[in-house]
C-alpha cells in the first residue's frame, strides 16, 4: 500500500489542506479514505482534499508525507493523474 499525503499549502476556508493520494489505484485511495473517515464529499477526481489537522492521524495509519512535487511526481506515474485541462 502506497497513500501519500503532501505539506498542507492550500488556503480555504480558514485552514490549510493537503492532498491524499496513491500511486497505486483509486479503489486503495477511496479504501484508506473511508477507513479513515476522510469524507467522500472531499474526492477530486484524483485526489482527496484534507485538512491541516487531519495529516497526523493519516501518517500514524500509513500514509507517508512527502513534498507535493514528490507527490505528483509519483500520481503521474502511476497514470492516475487527471490533469487540470481534463478536469471540466
Amino acid at each position: 500500500m502506497t497513500v501519500l499525503v503532501d505539506s498542507p499549502l492550500w488556503p480555504a476556508h480558514g485552514r490549510l489542506w493537503a492532498h491524499l493520494v496513491s500511486d497505486e489505484s483509486l479503489d486503495e485511495l477511496h479504501d484508506f479514505a473511508r477507513a479513515h473517515d476522510v469524507p467522500a464529499r472531499a474526492f477530486d477526481l484524483d485526489h482527496y482534499d484534507v485538512p491541516q489537522e487531519m495529516i497526523p492521524r493519516l501518517v500514524a495509519a500509513g500514509a507517508q508525507q512527502v513534498q507535493g512535487k514528490e507527490l505528483v511526481r509519483r500520481l503521474i506515474a502511476s497514470g492516475l493523474r487527471v490533469r487540470a485541462r481534463d478536469r471540466r
